[in-house]
């Protein structure tokens, strides 16, 4: 297994660019993880979410806050894994390939700000330790990012 605190810690070193820093951690995730369809984030944009950097096929733009997964998770802002998307209800089908999802909330200061989304052709593809996993690497991208900047500009 690939040690991702040292291995994202190095691909951001140096860069405090939340946007950049962003795109660099779905490429690394997309092309690092196995049966991943679509990896990427939403924005808080007023009662929607708003499509940011990601990897894979063209995706939803905007997703009303309530909808959905990503929706779900970030009415939530909790953490949200479902199996067999096509039993959630209220899915919105971006890629008809996905069949499982994982969906954690960006909270800084204690303010959702937005979402990750993670999509697999697979049936229960994610499970508790991968959103351990990915909560810890959030965590990795907010602190090496000027993320006061990008929240600045951003809204």
């Amino acid at each position: 297994m690939f040690n991702v605190k040292e291995e994202l810690s190095a691909l951001f070193e140096g860069e405090k660019s939340f946007l950049a820093n962003s795109s660099n951690f779905c490429a690394y995730f997309f092309n690092k993880i196995e049966d991943v369809n679509w990896l990427g984030f939403y924005f808080v944009d007023g009662k929607d979410l708003v499509l940011g950097p990601f990897q894979g096929k063209p995706a939803c733009i905007r997703i009303s806050i309530g909808n959905g997964v990503c929706g779900t998770s970030a009415l939530q802002c909790k953490t949200v894994i479902v199996d067999n998307v096509h039993e959630f209800p209220g899915h919105i089908p971006c890629d008809a390939a996905s069949n499982s999802e994982i969906v954690l909330p960006l909270i800084y200061q204690g303010k959702l700000f937005g979402v990750l989304d993670i999509d697999s052709p697979v049936y229960n593809r994610f499970t508790h330790d991968d959103s351990v996993i990915f909560a810890e690497s959030i965590d990795i991208l907010i602190e090496s990012s000027d993320i006061k900047s990008f929240l600045n500009c951003y809204n």
